[in-house]
């Protein structure tokens, strides 16, 4: 009976992430009312640093390209939602073209505006309006807008990781960018290597430190390369074998072979 039930939790589990719950609103075909505002300079990213409280950087490039919002915490989940994507469209203001923009969770907002509410980069703001109108948008401060989840495509590229400044031998920190369709990882394990170089064949799960941002504080010298094992918020595995050398330099960032499909 005991593995009866645990086999019920798991497929439950299974469900509730195919179904979008991770992240707090899952794919739709309909579109969502929610209130948007915007932060930062009227034609930038967002905050000055060009990342947020998801950890990313250079949020000003590919394939961010500015494209960037704020989620409260049906969106943002403490982190969970930090990659997700999402289609956004102004209505109810005689500025908005009612075209449809997609843009990226990479910060967070905690105000009492909206049960959804898009704190969205000036660039993002400005994108939903007539052509020439921008600025006339940005002026209307809150507005009215529709969305829904989309998949998210970041072309030509694969999931890259950057290993956070103060990690060492028995702590290692690192941020998972670039996930493709769902934008979100909700489990990421690591797998050692033995002096000679092969694997453990041991995963060690990782826990959440802050937005896309994992850690692992551990007991011992951590021996490289590292394997990284990745799961999406609809359940789909990917593994980046040995992606971390033994050589390892904090504050750099490494790129995989791997992608979500």
């Amino acid at each position: 009976m005991a593995g009866a039930s645990a086999k019920v939790v798991a497929m439950l589990f299974s469900v509730l992430l195919m179904h979008g719950f991770a992240a707090g609103v899952g794919y739709t075909n309909n579109w969502l009312p929610a209130k948007a505002t915007w932060y930062g300079q009227p034609n930038g990213a967002g905050p000055d640093d060009n990342g947020g409280a998801c950890g990313f950087k250079n949020t000003n490039q590919y394939p961010f390209m500015s494209m960037t919002s704020c989620g409260n915490e049906p969106l943002f989940q403490d982190g969970k939602g930090c990659g997700a994507c999402y289609q956004i469209r102004c209505v109810n203001n005689p500025s908005c073209s009612g075209r449809s923009q997609t843009v990226m969770i990479t910060d967070m907002n905690y105000y009492p505006v909206a049960k959804y509410h898009l704190d969205l980069s000036g660039t993002a703001f400005g994108a939903m309006a007539k052509p020439g109108l921008n600025d006339q948008l940005r002026h209307a401060g809150i507005i009215d807008i529709q969305f829904k989840r989309v998949p998210c495509y970041h072309r030509g590229l694969n999931i890259n990781f950057h290993v956070e400044s103060g990690s060492n031998p028995v702590y290692f920190a690192v941020l998972v960018e670039y996930a493709n369709k769902d934008g979100t990882v909700v489990q990421l394990d690591l797998m050692e290597s033995r002096p000679d170089g092969k694997p453990t064949r041991v995963w060690t799960p990782m826990r959440r430190s802050w937005g896309s941002i994992w850690r692992l504080d551990s007991n011992h010298r951590l021996q490289g390369p590292f394997s990284l094992r990745m799961v999406s918020e609809s359940g789909q595995t990917v593994v980046a074998n040995q992606v971390i050398p033994v050589n390892w330099r904090a504050n750099t960032n490494y790129g995989s072979r791997v992608q979500f499909r």
